[in-house]
């Protein structure tokens, strides 16, 4: 198979988790993601601290089966190779991942406090999952112009971005929210100690 920027494998494992490009904008980085969760806590909004937390759980079980894949076939779907100031995994960096550890607030804000309201004549809720799933894939389209992201296989692209990561992403954040909160929280913490037995296990071995 003719791959897009195999070179880029490389390049991003050579980076990983290496102090050498550590900038210091990732500590308020950090510091405005606490700010906004403590903010939603001190308000008392713990349905978006778990539509928060739901998406972003399942943001670190694609990035650890990203980082296996590329392990069993020598190539993740995608890659950070440049341009972070800390690579976590061979397809993130503490940007990418601190952005994603809000995303799913910013996606409660849009939804109605109706659940059953319409958007353009379709479920809400549907709407704002699968329209935020969409231009987040649109983004990457312009993310992989750039020298810092990249799609290496050729079958990799924004549709299937958008079906096999990003639709569950936010679907995750509107169940989370919608969901009794025990729910919401007990779907968090299955994907929370299953992501958690990936980094332990896959870490020991040298796969992430």
């Amino acid at each position: 198979m003719v791959l897009n920027h195999p070179e880029a494998t490389s390049q991003a494992l050579s980076i990983l988790r290496s102090g050498d490009q550590f900038q210091w904008y990732a500590i308020p980085l950090i510091v405005i993601v606490l700010y906004i969760y403590g903010n939603e806590y001190e308000r008392g909004n713990y349905k978006a601290i778990a539509g928060g937390l739901g998406l972003y759980m399942v943001h670190w079980f694609v990035e650890i089966a990203n980082a296996v894949i590329q392990h069993v076939s020598g190539h993740a779907l995608w890659t950070v190779p440049t341009g972070t100031a800390f690579s976590i995994m061979v397809g993130v960096g503490i940007e990418i991942s601190l952005m994603f550890s809000i995303a799913g607030i910013v996606t409660t804000k849009l939804l109605p406090k109706d659940v059953n309201a319409k958007m353009l004549g379709i479920n809400s809720r549907v709407f704002v999952a699968v329209s935020t799933a969409a231009a987040a894939s649109i983004i990457e389209i312009f993310l992989v112009r750039t020298p810092t992201f990249v799609w290496v296989y050729p079958f990799w692209g924004a549709f299937p971005v958008f079906l096999t990561v990003y639709v569950p992403f936010f679907a995750a954040a509107v169940y989370c929210y919608d969901a009794p909160l025990k729910k919401s929280f007990t779907f968090i913490g299955i994907l929370g100690a299953i992501n958690l037995a990936g980094l332990v296990v896959f870490g020991a071995l040298g796969w992430i």
